[in-house]
């Protein structure tokens, strides 16, 4: 499958890798991914980023994206979910920081030691990468470009989608900014 990846999607794969790395998580996550994808520069991705107005929102769409990873990765609907069952995780998650220190939940360990520079690619990720591929499929595509990416995220349910789509970044908007592609793209 990475064969077809333009030059565009593979840097995001490998920048997912280089935040993976820097957060010391043991996984490359979707967060990772959606994160790749605000670094990048004159891609289909960026493009249609910023023609949605994403683009200057990066700031506040890498500071959900940590908030979340505070909350261990519960997106803000699965927040308010476990709220109308009287469970408080802003609470939880103060408790649990002021026992272990800030972002004890995100599952990041930066004191661990790894014995090779690799990241394995979580559940999550790879579901991102086929979904990439089965995107780029439907829309008649003989590539895998960054654009492909971000549509797997906003198709994928979790948290990358949820911030995108507080962003006014959705299928459709980036389907209207991207152009239909041959087909439609499968959820």
């Amino acid at each position: 499958m990475f064969e077809r990846f333009t030059k565009d999607a593979r840097a995001v794969v490998q920048g997912a890798v280089e935040h993976a790395e820097a957060a010391g998580a043991g996984t490359v996550e979707p967060e990772h991914l959606l994160l790749a994808l605000l670094d990048r520069e004159g891609s289909r991705a960026s493009f249609a980023l910023a023609a949605l107005g994403a683009g200057e929102h990066q700031d506040a769409v890498r500071q959900e994206l940590r908030d979340a990873r505070r909350r261990a990765g519960l997106s803000q609907a699965e927040t308010e979910a476990l709220a109308g069952l009287g469970i408080d995780v802003s609470e939880i998650v103060a408790r649990v920081e002021e026992a272990h220190g800030v972002g004890a939940m995100s599952g990041d360990r930066k004191d661990r030691r790894w014995w090779s520079g690799h990241r394995s690619f979580s559940r999550g990720a790879k579901d991102v990468l086929e979904k990439a591929l089965r995107v780029a499929v439907a829309r008649r595509d003989r590539h895998i470009g960054d654009e492909h990416l971000l549509l797997a995220l906003v198709l994928r349910p979790g948290v990358p989608a949820e911030v995108l789509t507080g962003h006014g970044v959705t299928h459709e908007s980036l389907t209207r900014v991207l152009g239909d592609g041959a087909g439609e793209a499968c959820a």
